[in-house]
């Protein structure tokens, strides 16, 4: 836990010949056709999770309209929120909690599903489960496209629930299968492009749900339809993909089947390398039992990476950067922007971009260094946010630095804490305990979204422009704990990185024989 670089095994000759097959690796290895044929259909599930999580914030007024339609009450509009200090006229209580919970329901479903991660991927195998799950995300999508055909509000809520099912589901599902079919010079680089999925699937939502295109009254069902079409594309593409090498041999045990799928992957007959890593974990699997997820809280060995995986979860969501795209529009509209709206679809636009940067440098840069650099980088731009928002009444130009804080913001995000939380937590496991901890990986990263969603808007009311002040002060301490407890995994095979934890593990039982040792010397002086 407590790793500042990356460990090398004890003898040195064994450390000479794995940093020259390393370097050589790195160097000439390249992605073969199929390999990021299959990448790109597992992250269809990730562009239909982004999909989902931003297309219901363009609609909203419109969507809100309809349910005091369908509710016959009364409707009024809305205006800015605290942050930029105006004023919000008062909605019909029963279009509020019909709304909100058509928003938090996407979460609820998320959190409950993530829990049947692991078993799911054990259970039906990496493909197979991408396959079940498509069915749940086109039922959701059919129930919200067909909203407007029967009570509206009934069908969104049942329609995102099943859509945050599938995407808790598909949200751990993805890297794991990524990560897994990946090289060890390039699951870095791969597995950053399942965030980049998913912000290019936040990214289209916010463009097609503009008045001008989808999000109006008369197509808003079919802007809410369209989260199941990558699902469909997706069902189509998956069975040219083969299973995972690591699933083949180190679960079912089918070493012909894992060598077939390697020799497809990596597009050579060459998979020594490979298959003695892959047995070598095997090995030390069968040491031990099978891992649950209470495990790997109770056993030492677990305890430390499992710690630092929910801690990179947790920064991810804690950072503010969800209430940075809720508020961007308003802090837009207090600047003066003519169409806010293009500037928020722009804030996307830089969330992009930064995502393609990051699968460019994570591999060279490594993801603890590009964790802290976004961390920290974050945290300035949250004070210069609050200095802002603060004193754009009293001298004009703040709101433009308001503007610049956000898009720094989100560029920060988007270089460490964005994509690096997903696939580091896959990274930090052996095959064994890899699904039980990318289950509760996935769980603590639904539950941290779901709490900012709905604990926010009361703390924003109570701190006003003042609130980003807490974001800084967690940031902080995010920055401060990856320094000090987060190791490098670039590089590394799954054991290399599992064996660093296990070689700081016995630093308490050294406690323990050198207090033996005192006491048998003292023994022996009297």
């Amino acid at each position: 836990w407590q790793l500042r670089r990356p460990l090398l095994p004890p003898a040195p000759a064994a450390v000479s010949p794995e940093m020259e097959k390393r370097s050589q690796d790195g160097g000439s290895q390249k992605p073969s056709g199929l390999l990021l044929f299959s990448v790109f259909t597992a992250v269809l599930g990730s562009l239909q999770f982004g999909y989902g999580t931003g297309v219901i914030n363009a609609p909203q007024e419109v969507i809100e309209s309809h349910y005091a339609q369908v509710l016959h009450v009364g409707q009024n509009e809305t205006g800015a929120g605290n942050l930029t200090h105006g004023a919000n006229a008062p909605k019909d209580r029963l279009v509020v909690v019909y709304w909100t919970l058509s928003v938090a329901i996407f979460c609820i479903g998320g959190m409950f599903s993530s829990f049947f991660v692991g078993y799911l991927a054990d259970r039906l195998g990496r493909l197979k489960a991408m396959k079940v799950l498509n069915i749940l995300a086109i039922a959701g999508a059919l129930l919200m496209g067909l909203a407007k055909l029967g009570p509206a509000h009934i069908l969104i809520i049942a329609g995102r629930a099943i859509t945050g099912v599938y995407c808790g589901l598909s949200s751990g599902l993805v890297p794991m299968y990524i990560g897994e079919i990946s090289p060890t010079n390039l699951r870095g680089a791969l597995g950053t492009i399942h965030q980049l999925a998913i912000v290019t699937g936040i990214l289209l939502s916010q463009v097609i749900g503009l008045s001008s295109l989808l999000g109006n009254d008369r197509l808003w069902p079919l802007l809410l339809g369209l989260s199941g079409a990558p699902a469909i594309l997706q069902s189509l593409l998956l069975p040219f993909c083969p299973e995972s090498p690591r699933y083949l041999y180190i679960k079912l045990g089918r070493e012909e089947a894992a060598k077939k799928a390697l020799c497809r992957l990596l597009g050579s007959s060459d998979t020594e390398k490979q298959m003695v890593e892959m047995k070598k974990e095997k090995e030390e699997i069968e040491k031990v039992p099978k891992v649950s997820i209470s495990q790997l809280f109770r056993s030492p060995s677990y305890r430390q990476p499992i710690t630092v995986a929910l801690m990179l979860h947790i920064s991810q969501q804690f950072s503010g950067i969800n209430a940075i795209f809720y508020y961007s529009t308003a802090i837009f509209t207090q600047a003066g922007i003519s169409y806010p709206s293009y500037a928020t679809i722009g804030v996307g636009v830089v969330n992009t971009i930064f995502t393609v940067v990051s699968v460019f440098l994570v591999e060279h840069v490594g993801r603890r260094s590009l964790f802290i650099v976004g961390l920290a980088g974050m945290c300035v731009c949250a004070i210069l946010m609050t200095c802002g928002l603060a004193l754009q009444s009293t001298y004009t130009w703040m709101s433009y630095l308001s503007m610049s804080a956000i898009f720094i913001f989100v560029a920060f995000f988007e270089i460490g804490p964005g994509p690096i939380a997903w696939f580091i937590a896959a990274e930090l496991f052996s095959q064994g305990p890899r699904p039980a901890a990318v289950t509760i990986a996935g769980f603590c990263n639904w539950t941290c979204n779901f709490l900012v969603g709905m604990c926010f808007p009361y703390i924003e009311e109570l701190c006003g422009p003042y609130v980003f002040v807490i974001f800084a002060c967690l940031l902080l301490g995010f920055t401060l704990f990856t320094y000090f407890r987060v190791p490098e995994t670039k590089g590394k095979t799954f054991e290399q990185i599992a064996e660093g934890f296990r070689r700081k593990k016995p630093s308490s039982r050294q406690l323990k024989a050198s207090a033996t040792e005192l006491e048998h010397l003292g023994s022996t002086e009297a």
